[in-house]
C-alpha cells in the first residue's frame, strides 16, 4: 500500500485512457501490485465465484473512490486515514446486505471473504493514492479502472481452475444469480473426472503463477518491439535529415 501511495496517478487526470491502462493491466491490482492475493486464491474455485466476488469489490472500490474524492476537502491529514477506513466500512457493509438479500446463494458461498473487502489494502491504497488528491469523475473512472482489473483476474483464474478440476465453466452461474445467467453454464470436457489439486488451495497458487508468467512475457515482447519501432523511426529522420 505504501507503494501505491507513491504512483504518478495521484494527480488530476486530463485523459481517462492511461487510467484504464494503468488499471487492467499495467498497475493491476493482483498482477502488478501483488494485493487481495486472499481473495483471489480462497474464493476462485469457479468462474463464478469469482466474477462475484469481483463485481462485489468493483462497486466497492467505484464507492469509495467517489465517497473519499468528495469528502476529501472536509477531512484533515490527521483523520483523513481513519475517515476512508470508515467509509469504505460502510460501503462493504451495505453491499454485505444487499447480496446477503437479493443473492443469497451467493452470499453463502462467499461467506466471510464480502465483509473482508474492508481489509483489501487495494482499496485503501487507490482512495489514498488517487481519489482524495483528485475530484469525482476521475475518482470513479479510477475505481472502474482499478475494478474492472481485479474483476478479470478473479474470472480468468477462477476459470482455469473449474475447467481443468471439474471440466465446467460458470457452473452454477443460474443458481447464484438467476434463470437469467443459465446461458453461461457451459460443459467444456464432458466426463471429465478433473484434476483435485486445481480445486485446492495450490491450485490456486500455481494458476497465478503461470499467469504472472504470461504477463511477464507479454510485457517483455511489447517493449522489444517498441524499442525496436522507435530504433526504426530515429535511423528513418536520421537518414532524412
Amino acid at each position: 500500500m505504501a507503494e501505491a501511495a507513491n504512483e504518478p496517478n495521484a494527480k488530476p487526470a486530463k485523459v481517462y485512457g492511461p487510467l484504464f491502462s494503468e488499471g487492467l493491466w499495467n498497475n493491476n491490482v493482483a498482477m502488478s501490485q501483488m494485493l487481495a492475493l486472499c481473495p483471489l486464491l480462497a474464493v476462485t474455485t469457479s468462474a463464478t465465484n469469482g466474477f462475484g466476488m469481483g463485481m462485489a469489490t468493483l462497486v466497492v472500490m467505484i464507492a469509495s473512490n467517489l465517497v473519499s474524492s468528495i469528502f476529501r476537502d472536509f477531512t484533515t491529514p490527521q483523520v483523513r486515514i481513519p475517515t476512508f477506513i470508515v467509509l469504505i466500512a460502510s460501503i462493504v457493509t451495505m453491499v454485505d446486505m444487499w447480496i446477503n438479500a437479493w443473492l443469497h446463494e451467493l452470499y453463502k458461498v462467499l461467506g466471510l471473504f464480502i465483509p473482508l473487502i474492508v481489509t483489501n489494502c487495494a482499496i485503501l491504497g487507490r482512495v489514498e493514492a488517487f481519489a482524495s488528491k483528485n475530484s469525482p469523475l476521475p475518482s470513479i473512472v479510477d475505481g472502474l479502472a482499478m475494478g474492472l482489473g481485479f474483476l478479470w483476474v478473479l474470472v480468468v483464474v477462477g476459470g482455469f481452475r473449474e475447467v481443468l478440476g471439474s471440466g465446467t465453466l460458470f457452473a452454477h452461474a443460474s443458481l447464484l444469480f438467476g434463470d437469467s445467467f443459465h446461458w453461461m453454464e457451459l460443459t467444456i470436457i464432458p466426463e471429465y473426472k478433473g484434476i483435485l489439486l486445481l480445486v485446492l488451495p495450490p491450485g490456486g497458487f500455481l494458476v497465478l503463477g503461470f499467469l504472472l508468467a504470461a504477463k511477464r512475457v507479454i510485457d517483455r515482447v511489447v517493449a522489444e518491439r517498441t524499442s525496436q519501432k522507435a530504433a526504426v523511426a530515429d535511423s528513418v529522420l536520421e537518414g532524412s535529415s
